[in-house]
């Protein structure tokens, strides 16, 4: 209430004190960037091994300096290692990994939108892909190498079945967690069932698939080395094998640096891929 001071004939009047603005505080990581942590988490990491590589807290036969493995990423580079150059052990692993990659996505997306849209086919496929999505593929590795041989077919084809159940059930969790009042609305805008997959259902689905995504790639790669351990002469895989029955713990280290440096990079691709499709994600 304003107060009032009145001199002479003239009444002067305070000013009303203004709203004030309160922030709200936000919840969870927020969006405020996390590299410096990161960065800054790494460098402790780093200088941790450092240091109990110089006291000896480890045997040095277990437990090499940063610098030999270091020194080991040239010497590979330049000479390769198990009867293959680091190139063609890096190119081996990355092409198993993007074609099963690339078939499990074009496989699973649609499979997983027909199975969120219609229950019939749902009933149909969700048994067996709820029967073998929990199995380790090393289970069925050995089924790949009888029936498949030992080429790059079996190798391939155990990825895909990795990799296909994380995209194709993300798949269909997006279609379920599609709000009905967009369906509705588009419908009353005289929209047909294909305007409906294509403009609401797969965008809104989007950002379900992109995660399953991320997690089918993280799974490639552990299968991949696993599947390359065995029968197989060509692959990061195979060179971390060869490495440890040498006892050659330097290369172990370099073959473990590559898949993560690989890894890493899928993972950022993934993430500047939904920074650019779904950019509304986590804002809602």
């Amino acid at each position: 209430m304003s107060d009032f001071t009145e001199t002479g004939r003239v009444v002067i009047g305070s000013p009303a004190e203004q709203p004030k603005l309160v922030k709200m505080k936000g919840f969870g990581a927020g969006e405020k960037p996390t590299v410096l942590i990161s960065i800054a988490t790494a460098l402790v990491l780093l200088a941790a091994w450092w240091l109990v590589a110089k006291l000896a807290l480890v045997p040095h036969l277990f437990l090499p300096t940063p610098q030999e493995v270091w020194t080991q990423v040239g010497a590979i580079y330049n000479d390769g290692y198990a009867g293959a150059s680091l190139y063609e052990h890096v190119s081996a692993s990355l092409f198993r990994i993007v074609t099963a990659a690339a078939i499990a996505t074009v496989v699973g997306i649609p499979v997983g939108l027909l199975m969120g849209l219609n229950r019939w086919i749902k009933g149909v496929l969700d048994t067996p892909i709820e029967f073998y999505w929990p199995l380790p593929p090393l289970a069925y590795l050995p089924l790949m190498i009888i029936w498949l041989g030992i080429g790059e077919t079996s190798k391939v084809t155990l990825l895909v079945l990795a990799m296909f159940a994380p995209i194709c059930l993300s798949a269909q969790a997006g279609v379920r967690s599609l709000p009905i009042e967009r369906v509705n609305a588009a419908r009353s805008l005289g929209a047909g069932p294909w305007q409906i997959l294509v403009s609401i259902v797969l965008p809104s689905a989007l950002p379900e698939i992109l995660t399953g995504l991320r997690i089918a790639l993280g799974i490639g790669w552990g299968t991949l080395v696993a599947a390359e351990l065995i029968a197989s002469t060509r692959g990061i895989g195979y060179m971390i094998m060869s490495a440890s029955q040498f006892l050659a713990t330097d290369v172990v280290f370099v073959g473990i640096g590559i898949i993560a440096a690989c890894a890493f990079s899928f993972s950022a691709a993934i993430r500047i891929l939904e920074a650019v499709l779904v950019p509304w994600k986590g804002k809602s």
